[in-house]
């Protein structure tokens, strides 16, 4: 059976002592912390360049041990990665690493620290974490450390096959590269809650337990998404790992430094993807869209009557619910693919009231829905 597994690792208490022993760059010195400025690289132009790339970026790389993480067997320690991203002291690395649990019974470890690749190691203070994006900001007391901070790059004009690279403690090994492509784009994957993290990075680049929180950079150093899983049938990396992109990660960090956490807008839907065979077959209006499938009791959907399925038939080996709307755009924002809606969604907050375009049988209809806000704990619906 295949899984896709989160990328943090147990670690021995004895890791908690344990330390470890740059071009392009520009030093602004204070009184007691150091911050290097990651300058603009040239290695887009001289092409794919890794050497480059380590000396500029691994030093914002940190090493993230966490202690007092709960599981079944009980308090346990967890190690992952992470990465500088201002002169303050701010940290990303992924949720899990400084949590355990799921949804509405997730809770963040009892005590974290921050190792940088010099040997410092510091308590960090877990800022807020976000669930639903797999994304944590940590905080540092940048007095007397060197820091690095690494810029957030884009996710908007990525294509499949640009190399990138990979940075971090994978089975505890700190401070290891690894390479590869980007193997695909607008992948779904799963996240602390019911609800999927859409528009996540595949790369065929080594990613394996502990790299979690750690940066996925492209040819000029910017980080374009947080390395957070990998999908096996062994439980080690098979050359399909997946990153949390930049965009969200952007979006999760502002929402975490303003209020400690985040929150999605919710319309109360789960949906299928519409394709032209299934769109034949149940004499669907269009051929794309998110067919409803279900609309959740007492939530925006239904409040502003979308309709769900009655029944169910069979297409293609699989059940659907049939009968129920399609959206096909929101906002004015189309809805073709799976992700789609979800995307669309990402736009705005909850409270919102948006327009809505449906297709109910050959009728066409803009409905006016106000969002809710993502509950914790909930089946996948958007």
């Amino acid at each position: 059976m295949t899984t896709r597994l989160a990328l943090a690792v147990l670690a021995a208490a004895a890791l908690l002592a344990a330390g470890c022993g740059g071009g392009g760059t520009k030093t602004v010195q204070t009184t007691t912390t150091k911050v290097e400025v990651v300058g603009q690289s040239g290695a887009a132009e001289r092409g794919f360049d890794a050497r480059s790339i380590y000396e500029r970026d691994a030093p914002g790389v940190v090493t993230v041990i966490s202690t007092g993480l709960q599981s079944a067997s009980g308090a346990e320690a967890g190690l992952g990665s992470g990465f500088v991203i201002s002169g303050d002291g701010e940290i990303a690395t992924n949720a899990h690493v400084v949590t355990s649990g799921a949804g509405a019974a997730i809770r963040k470890a009892s005590t974290v620290y921050v190792r940088f690749g010099d040997g410092n190691q510091v308590p960090a203070d877990v800022r807020g974490f976000d669930p639903f994006s797999d994304v944590a900001l940590l905080k540092v007391d940048p007095k007397g450390l060197t820091l690095r901070p690494l810029p957030l790059g884009s996710t908007g004009d990525l294509h499949v096959g640009a190399p990138v690279a990979a940075i971090g403690s994978p089975f505890a090994e700190e401070q290891s590269l690894s390479v590869g492509v980007i193997s695909g784009l607008d992948r779904s994957i799963e996240s602390l809650t019911g609800f999927a993290t859409t528009g996540a990075i595949q790369t065929d680049a080594a990613i394996n337990h502990g790299n979690s929180g750690g940066p996925l950079l492209d040819g000029r150093g910017r980080v374009l998404g947080i390395n957070a899983q990998i999908q096996t049938s062994t439980g080690d990396g098979s050359g399909v790992g997946f990153a949390v992109p930049a965009d969200v990660v952007r979006l999760s960090l502002a929402q975490l430094r303003r209020d400690g956490r985040a929150h999605y807008a919710y319309l109360g839907v789960s949906h299928v993807e519409v394709y032209p065979q299934l769109a034949e077959h149940f004499h669907l209006p269009v051929d794309s869209g998110a067919w409803v499938q279900d609309v959740t009791a007492g939530g925006p959907a239904q409040s502003a009557h979308v309709r769900e399925g009655d029944k169910t038939d069979r297409f293609q080996d699989k059940d659907f619910r049939v009968g129920g709307d399609v959206i096909t755009a929101v906002q004015g924002a189309p809805v073709h693919t799976e992700s789609d809606l979800a995307k669309a969604l990402l736009a705005h907050k909850p409270g919102d009231t948006v327009t809505v375009a449906i297709r109910r049988g050959d009728k066409r209809l803009n409905v006016r829905i106000k969002l809710g806000e993502r509950p914790l704990d909930s089946p996948r619906r958007g």
